[in-house]
């Protein structure tokens, strides 16, 4: 996957707030079951949203790069304790995949 314009981040930014928190990294960390869960919500969804308790071991920083090459997926934003994913869906109908801003490329 191409990185992500600073055009393309903000309109995933603007996109992820009226998004629910749906994954939650406990003090376990990130095991094989939080990855799994990450990767078929990316796949259903595109945008995720996700939380790191205050008894992780792990900033929301370290949690969203560490889940993120794991998932094939791109660390939108962190702040505070959560943080979003992207990852554009193969499986979704074009209809309702997330069309980004054209990307301009750096010459």
């Amino acid at each position: 996957m191409e990185e992500l314009t600073s055009k393309q981040r903000a309109q995933l930014r603007g996109l992820a707030n009226g998004i629910d928190t749906i994954l939650i990294v406990g003090k376990n960390g990130i095991g094989d079951d939080l990855v799994k869960q990450a990767d078929d919500a990316l796949e259903a969804r595109e945008l995720i949203k996700g939380r790191v308790l205050e008894n992780a071991l792990l900033s929301a920083r370290e949690a969203a790069q560490a889940l993120a090459p794991l998932t094939r997926s791109e660390v939108v934003q962190v702040i505070g304790t959560k943080f979003v994913l992207y990852r554009p869906s193969h499986k979704k109908d074009k209809k309702d995949r997330i069309v980004l801003v054209p990307g301009k490329k750096k010459t």
